[in-house]
């Protein structure tokens, strides 16, 4: 595959966490335990030496039981985390409606969050008010963009976050189980706007245990089983699969 046509890159990533059993119950102890070079724990491998890519265009599904590293892949494209060894390489800009709140400042208004997600997202002040019109239109929030987020049911909270992940025109798109939000007629406009972005030739990948949403929306995906990736390729193959592991 040429470089060009690269949208995303994992070569040999993996991704440690540290796991701590105990939790020192004051200042002195944690002073103590440091002195002793006791170490309160473990380390856990959520990513092991995984390699793929994905090429501009491509809708690819993400799919594995619960902790098989889904969500830490995604965090790795969105540069939340770095990888612990490998690199990761992304191609455009990138991005991400990963979980409820992420990247929201609950004592600031709908409006000041915009701007600040929009800012986190590399736009200038002004190519956001150019959006702004368009992002508080979809999302539907009209009358409660001048409150604290803080006030938002969690339905507002993804239905202002997915306004603003489309709206900032990126190459790369990340959803993590959230595709469509709030009620029927509100679903079938966030999947209109995903098929408009797939046919204009952007790059999206999706967590999501429904398999009829990734049906809809993917033409491959990558699976993921306890941080290892078992393979890469046609949905429907990956699918099969996946249900092998149960």
């Amino acid at each position: 595959m040429a470089d060009s046509d690269i949208a995303v890159e994992f070569r040999n990533v993996s991704l440690n966490y540290r796991v701590f059993h105990e939790r020192s119950q004051s200042l002195k102890a944690t002073v103590i335990s440091k002195l002793r070079r006791r170490d309160n724990y473990e380390i856990f491998p959520a990513l092991k030496n995984v390699s793929f890519q994905v090429k501009k265009g491509e809708c690819v599904g993400v799919i594995g039981k619960n902790g098989s590293g889904k969500s830490t892949m995604l965090k790795l494209v969105a540069n939340i985390f770095s990888p612990s060894g490998g690199s990761v390489k992304t191609f455009g800009k990138v991005a991400a409606l990963l979980e409820l709140g992420a990247g929201f400042h609950h004592d600031l208004t709908g409006v000041e969050n915009i701007f600040l997600n929009g800012a986190l997202l590399g736009l200038t002040r002004s190519q956001v008010q150019e959006r702004f019109e368009k992002i508080v239109t979809f999302s539907e929030l009209d009358h409660f963009i001048d409150s604290p987020i803080r006030h938002y049911s969690s339905g507002m909270y993804m239905r202002l976050g997915f306004s603003i992940a489309i709206n900032v025109d990126p190459d790369i798109l990340l959803f993590d189980e959230i595709i469509a939000v709030g009620d029927q007629g509100f679903q079938k406009k966030c999947y209109d706007e995903i098929f408009r972005i797939k046919s204009q030739g952007k790059t999206m990948l999706v967590v999501s245990h429904s398999m009829d949403t990734l049906r809809r929306i993917c033409d491959t995906a990558i699976l993921l089983d306890r941080g290892l990736m078992l393979g890469v390729g046609p949905l429907e193959e990956m699918i099969e699969r996946y249900a092998g592991l149960y």
